[in-house]
């Protein structure tokens, strides 16, 4: 019994790999941010050409 405890307490105090998964974290925070800036600029972009296009026809 007392060998469980121990290892539970091992794993819940081990940190590795904390630094990997912060890593991950980020870059799928800043691929949401990305993709979420080019597809609002997409959006306005097509509206512009839709526009210039009306203008031209």
């Amino acid at each position: 019994m007392q060998s469980l405890i121990q290892s539970i307490d091992a794993f819940v105090r081990d940190e590795e790999g904390v630094t990997a998964i912060e890593y991950g974290l980020i870059a799928t925070l800043i691929a949401l941010a990305i993709i979420t800036g080019v597809t609002a600029i997409g959006t306005n972009l097509e509206a512009k050409f839709m526009l210039i296009a009306g203008y031209l026809t």
